[in-house]
């Protein structure tokens, strides 16, 4: 598996780019350069973009919601988390663009710690999209349990948990993740030095349980029952929810599931149950295309969680209305104007309903 998984936990690859396949006349080595240089040709691009991307709209997110939304409701406070796991996560991805252009040179500190908050990213984003799920589940099946359940209060503390759940299955990257030399080439990796193969399996089950396995089962719960809810319901608005919901479920389980799958035959290949080094190889590539997959995901959750609510295209307006910047671009062309004249009579509110985030 690429080397940029390998230091954020997700890869269980050998320290070097070649593996061993074993037979009668002994163990036969298995060149993986070919692997190494595919994946410097266009991860590094790739990284790039996500963080860039990445960057910009969730920072955008935190933006709004801290000088529009006041933080006043449960869905507020989990957009907020989500959206600061995501940028804990596009955060890491210049120290592994570069790392997978040349080499690591940020020494083995940066390593276990860029390695770690990579990790606490990943599952926490993971995890506060499933309290979002649970969120909007409450809302709208358990309308009455929800207004005494759905309070910012709550919403604070089960964040807090995720943080300390996210941060505490996140340590074996703090802990085993070192810069090492090898094949000619410092990697920032991790070396499990006793018990190797158990450690392997462990990481293995863990991305494939915490990752995608329980989140799948909560959220196709959820939306579920969110669908046959509206489903009986006479709202005009009812077609655009289900809208909604049909497109978190389907991004989310289109960006995560392929990559969680070749994990899964990667932890296979790691404990020798298919050992062949072509087999090896490909599973490889395939890592290194649907791991891109995955990271373009907290590119897309302020686009899903955001940018489809009509309230929180009022507040991107009036955030970049307020701008010094915006304020000099567009006094000279008169659409300042007319920009204010729009946003001032469109009702703008503080309201915390619920279809003032979807």
């Amino acid at each position: 598996m690429m080397s940029i998984t390998e230091a954020a936990s997700i890869s269980m690859e050998s320290s070097s780019f070649i593996d061993y396949e074993y037979d009668y006349d002994g163990p036969q080595p298995c060149i993986k350069d070919g692997v190494r240089n595919f994946g410097s040709l266009f991860l590094p691009t790739l990284c790039s973009l996500v963080f860039l991307l990445g960057l910009t709209g969730n920072t955008l997110v935190v933006l709004v919601l801290l000088k529009y939304k006041r933080l006043k409701s449960m869905t507020d406070i989990y957009v907020l988390n989500l959206a600061i796991s995501d940028l804990l996560f596009v955060l890491t991805l210049p120290f592994w663009s570069y790392f997978m252009a040349d080499k690591w040179v940020f020494g083995d500190t940066l390593c276990k710690i860029v390695s770690w908050t990579f990790q606490i990213g990943f599952f926490s984003g993971i995890f506060f999209i499933m309290l979002m799920s649970i969120d909007r589940y409450l809302a709208i099946v358990h309308i009455a349990f929800s207004l005494k359940a759905r309070t910012a209060t709550y919403g604070s503390l089960t964040s807090l948990i995720v943080w300390l759940v996210a941060i505490n299955v996140s340590v074996p990257d703090l802990i085993f993740s070192s810069s090492v030399n090898g094949y000619n080439r410092t990697e920032c990796k991790l070396v499990y030095h006793k018990n190797s193969t158990a450690w392997k399996l462990f990481a293995c089950m863990e991305i494939n349980i915490l990752g995608l396995i329980v989140p799948s089962i909560v959220i196709s719960f959820c939306y579920a029952r969110i669908v046959l809810t509206l489903l009986h319901c006479r709202n005009n608005k009812k077609k655009k929810a289900v809208k909604m919901i049909f497109v978190v479920v389907v991004v989310f389980f289109m960006c995560w599931t392929p990559n969680n799958v070749i994990l899964f035959l990667k932890c296979l290949d790691d404990v020798g149950i298919l050992g062949q080094c072509e087999i090896s190889k490909n599973l490889d590539y395939a890592d290194q295309v649907t791991q891109i997959l995955t990271y373009f995901h907290c590119c897309l959750n302020p686009i899903i969680y955001f940018f489809m609510g009509q309230k929180f295209k009022l507040y991107i307006r009036l955030f970049f209305k307020n701008c010094v910047l915006s304020k000099i671009l567009c006094k000279s062309c008169g659409f300042h104007e007319s920009f204010y004249s729009e946003s001032s009579g469109s009702g703008y509110t503080q309201s915390t309903s619920d279809e003032e985030t979807f």
